[in-house]
């Protein structure tokens, strides 16, 4: 063997009974390190894989002889040692074992293409092309309860998160308590097997390949109902001598400020990833396909030639190497090249919700990672600000991390702070909330997360004494189904579907309370009425939701800011700050004026891709420019404003995107901007009667914040549909998730929402007024 590299084998098969079963292969050597026990780390040291794609097949053939290959990895140089067993599935005794199998010889045996997804069968495969970022497939099974392996052999276009869902008998739909995440990686034939336990009669099964489009290419699907993973085996030992590797030293230069970290995705020419991910612990993180390393450190590798995808974050180029690794050691050089750089202007990136836990983490060896490993995927990423957020999974450990203020780890001009997001515990079912800047993380009355609210107000009225930057997480969850319609909306859908006027279900957990929570002021540290909420979470979730509810809240003269997040590794494992908020800060960036500022919507929310720097206005014959997130008090009707921004965008095919300014909601002028990495300054002007917001965005990649328009001191009427749209939320929203809120709380909460319906047809009134 190699250290960290791979050797194929041959397993000579003598089939005397002429079985047609799977060959079962298990080693408790090559069982994964993630959540793993710490004690069996070491001797967890091999990864082996069975080759069953297409022209070979996951079960014997029944002929007497035959040859399986397999692959076998090594995470350590030396001697090893290894306990390998065999056995088989599907045959005698086990047959029952088999619930259902597709070979997809006959079209797509009943597989069904339920929502953003064509399903294809040809040469004996089955391709799932998905044409959306929420595709999924199902198929309906007839089993009983227990535990289940879903396995299939497959082929992803693309990178992403896949899930499985199930439903049974008692509960018929798949939900997010019958969901086992993976990971789905790109341009390699491999093998995914997915553990489920059914508690009632199993019905169906439903596999979402991704969570974007592109195409995943089954050439077999199987459902196993699980049993005694050892029953029946046969084992051997094995010794080994794995070869050492060969070091690969990673010189990185850069010309921006702080610490020089990279992020690296190192492919052999077989497409297979380096270090081996089910080896992996933090901080490097198994459900990636990446590393982060930092100038002067290295990693072993065996002899070979090398792809390196070398990045810094979306403001970064990406470069492409190739690493030949012969029997000496070698270094990679990489330099960072930007085709643009905010931070000179004091646009300053952050991700305000990243966890060091749950989802794809793992709880074992360690409860969670360390703030050093999420460190050095902030700075590996170019991520000036990440606000780590403590939640259900393993709190009592990851509590020990909150500060108050920015992590000791922290390394000018990058930032980790640890702040509490409301899920798994509390209010979650009424809508997940983000809570930053917390001088307490806990509420009062115990020490853990078992006392919480369960009406989201009352944690955001205990948040905002202490001074936090409140607002929810993950928006568009439970606004994307809809269950009726504003009738005078009909016909006045804007581009994209912005604003539309379907009412949501308000069945999820994203800025759901939010609709109520929006009309509420509540006491802030000085005892003064604040608002319960500053932001709307944006650029995780789908677009259209996330922004058509900040559009009606903006119509009816509610400042929210919008901010971005990506929580990570829960909607995407893949990197940090895959959805960014760009705060301005002047000068010497730090955490408290950067908060502020996404608070204020002194900003913009973006994927990266596309910069709105310096969003602009000024009144045709002044001299006084206000910047983005600015109300302007008291300004004249009739007056005719000029509005500028700095506009820079890269798409690897230099496309045109379109900007579109937009007032009150509807893009009032469309300019085509190329994505060549160039900045320009574009402008727009309009003559404004009534209060309004304006803003600029290039959907979906990223939107401004407003600037804020008080003509004759009136807050902004914008849209009576807008009103209807929010009442008729609330109403919704309460039927939702009135069961949800305790019986102490049940009074509190039929008050807030009482006090939000009062709100909006105050604000009907006084638009028929106007």
């Amino acid at each position: 063997l190699m250290e960290q590299g791979w050797r194929v084998f041959l397993v000579k098969v003598v089939n005397r009974t002429g079985s047609t079963g799977r060959l079962r292969m298990m080693s408790p050597n090559a069982w994964p390190i993630p959540n793993s026990p710490a004690e069996k780390v070491d001797e967890r040291w091999m990864q082996w894989t069975s080759y069953e794609g297409r022209p070979m097949q996951p079960q014997l053939s029944g002929l007497s002889l035959e040859y399986r290959i397999i692959q076998i990895y090594s995470r350590d140089a030396g001697a090893k040692k290894a306990t390998l067993k065999f056995g088989l599935e599907g045959h005698g005794e086990n047959s029952s074992q088999l619930v259902r199998r597709w070979n997809f010889e006959s079209g797509v045996e009943g597989w069904m293409d339920w929502n953003d997804v064509s399903l294809t069968a040809r040469n004996g495969s089955l391709f799932a092309m998905a044409r959306g970022g929420d595709p999924y497939m199902g198929a309906n099974v007839q089993s009983g309860t227990g535990k289940f392996i879903l396995r299939f052999w497959g082929k992803a276009e693309r990178q992403g998160v896949g899930q499985v869902f199930w439903w049974t008998e008692s509960r018929p739909y798949p939900d997010g308590n019958h969901l086992v995440n993976f990971v789905v990686e790109p341009g390699r034939e491999q093998l995914y097997e997915i553990a489920f336990d059914a508690k009632a009669p199993l019905r169906g099964v439903r596999i979402d390949p991704s969570n974007q489009p592109g195409e995943f290419r089954f050439d077999w699907i199987e459902l196993n109902q699980a049993f005694d993973a050892e029953s029946g085996m046969v084992e051997m030992e094995v010794e080994f001598e794995s070869q050492p590797g060969i070091p690969v030293v990673f010189e990185i230069e850069d010309e921006a400020p702080g610490p020089k970290m990279a992020c690296f995705e190192i492919r052999d020419e077989k497409g297979q990833i380096y270090p081996a991910q089910s080896k992996r612990l933090a901080p490097d993180f198994f459900f990636q396909r990446q590393i982060y390393r930092a100038d002067g450190e290295s990693i072993s590798l065996p002899p070979g030639v090398y792809t390196v995808r070398c990045s810094r974050g979306p403001e970064s180029i990406p470069e492409i190497k190739e690493l030949v690794v012969e029997k000496d050691p070698v270094t990679l050089r990489y330099l960072v090249q930007r085709w643009v750089r905010p931070d000179l202007d004091g646009w300053w990136s952050g991700d305000h919700h990243i966890h060091a836990a749950g989802c794809l983490h793992y709880e074992n060896p360690s409860q969670g990672v360390f703030p050093t490993d999420m460190m050095r995927h902030i700075l590996g990423e170019d991520l000036k600000v990440g606000c780590c957020l403590t939640w259900g999974p393993c709190f009592d450990f990851q509590k020990q991390f909150f500060s108050g203020a920015v992590s000791d780890q922290s390394e000018y001009p990058y930032f980790l702070r640890y702040d509490v997001e409301i899920s798994g515990f509390g209010s979650h079912q009424s809508g997940h909330l983000n809570l930053l800047r917390l001088n307490d993380q806990i509420y009062p009355g115990g020490d853990s997360k078992e006392h919480w609210p369960t009406l989201g107000l009352n944690a955001l009225k205990w948040a905002k004494r202490q001074g936090a930057v409140c607002g929810p997480a993950h928006s568009s969850l439970g606004l994307t189904r809809f269950v009726d319609e504003i009738a005078a909306g009909a016909g006045k859908e804007g581009p994209h579907g912005l604003p539309h006027y379907k009412i949501p279900a308000y069945d999820g957990i994203g800025a759901n309370e939010f609709v109520m929570q929006v009309t509420h002021r509540v006491p802030g540290p000085e005892g003064d009425l604040v608002p319960a909420v500053d932001f709307i979470s944006a650029m995780d979730t789908e677009r259209v939701a996330e922004w058509n509810m900040w559009y009606h809240v903006l119509n009816c003269g509610f400042e929210v800011a919008a901010s971005g997040e990506t929580d990570f590794p829960c909607l995407s494992g893949e990197r940090v700050g895959l959805g960014r908020v760009y705060a301005h800060v002047p000068g010497r960036l730090n955490y408290p004026e950067w908060v502020e500022s996404l608070k204020l919507g002194r900003s913009y929310v973006s994927d990266g891709s596309v910069h709105l720097m310096n969003f602009r206005a000024s009144k045709i014959g002044s001299d006084t420019t206000y910047p983005v997130g600015t109300r302007i008090e008291e300004a004249a009707p009739g007056a005719t404003w000029k509005f500028e921004v700095d506009v820079a965008a890269w798409k690897d095919d230099a496309s045109d995107l379109e900007l579109e300014w937009i007032v009150n909601g509807y893009p009032q002028q469309v300019d085509l901007i190329s994505a060549n990495g160039q900045t320009s300054v574009r402008s727009f002007t309009v003559k404004l009667e009534q209060s309004s917001w304006v803003a600029v965005r290039v959907f979906p990649n990223a939107h401004t914040n407003p600037i804020y328009f008080r003509i004759e001191n009136l807050p902004v009427r914008a849209s009576k549909l807008s009103a209807e749209w929010l009442l008729r939320g609330v109403d919704q929203c309460w039927e939702m998730k009135k069961n949800s809120y305790a019986a102490d709380e049940l009074k509190d909460a039929e008050q807030a929402y009482e006090h939000a319906r009062r709100t909006y047809r105050r604000i009907l009134k006084e638009m028929d007024e106007l």
